[in-house]
């Protein structure tokens, strides 16, 4: 757990940081790396959370329900955030956007983020007796290029301010906060082995979403050329070797 704690956290702020010195690379390199990431993301939860939350449970069809519950709750959080948690994000000019905007971007995307770190806490519930390294990459390689992409919307409000650096510190504590209150909850037997995987559905719904977005924003006009389609098959391969292997 402390290095899934150190590796969110530390990771995540370096990857806010990083949009302090270079400026937004929207290049086809850097949106193949996001298609790679939201093809990884998927894979992992087709793979690996959604298979044993249906093993877990005995009633499938409310396990259903709870995931379709989180990927609509992401596409609501999502009203707010306006695309900062897959890598990108659209218009936030200052002259557009009310003087609380960088504010409910930062609140929307911590509570996407603490609820992710849920998923991370203790494996033996819903990742066999294994950690659950391969969901821990896979939600690294889109929380650090979210990070990035909050910092460069936080730059058009806030330029280089210690109060941006804070609310990018505030995005970066919240997943391993989620991680923290969820072994917390569990060891003091507040959340049930139920709970947790009502809660697994839930962002497993989240991570559905945000991976779909990628694939479909990605492109424009929806144009799918054959260096996307081989990044695709690359990440969903890479995720399934990962899993074999831990």
């Amino acid at each position: 757990m402390v290095i899934s704690i150190i590796s969110l956290f530390v990771l995540t702020l370096a990857g806010g940081l990083a949009s302090q010195y270079f400026s937004k690379p929207a290049g086809a390199s850097y949106k193949l790396a996001l298609v790679f990431a939201g093809s990884y993301l998927f894979s992992i939860t087709i793979i690996h959370i959604l298979p044993e939350i249906m093993q877990s449970s005995t009633d499938g069809k409310h396990i259903g329900m709870l995931v379709l519950a989180g990927f609509l709750m992401q596409h609501f959080l999502e009203f707010f955030t306006t695309g900062v948690e897959h890598g990108h994000s659209h218009d936030h000019s200052p002259e557009n956007q009310s003087g609380l905007a960088p504010y409910s971007i930062t609140v929307a995307l911590c509570v996407h983020a603490f609820l992710e770190g849920t998923v991370l806490a203790h494996p033996g519930v819903i990742h066999g007796e294994h950690e659950p390294w391969t969901l821990l990459v896979g939600i690294l390689l889109h929380k650090i290029p979210a990070a990035f992409a909050l910092m460069s919307v936080l730059g058009y409000f806030m330029g280089k301010s210690k109060k941006a650096i804070l609310l990018l510190v505030l995005f970066a504590f919240a997943s391993p906060l989620g991680l923290i209150v969820s072994n917390i909850l569990k060891d003091q037997l507040l959340l049930s082995e139920s709970g947790s995987i009502a809660l697994f559905a839930i962002v497993s719904g989240n991570f559905l979403h945000i991976s779909t977005t990628i694939f479909f924003e990605s492109s424009p006009k929806h144009h799918h050329g054959w260096k996307k389609n081989l990044t695709i098959i690359i990440g969903g391969i890479v995720a399934m070797i990962s899993e074999a292997l831990m």
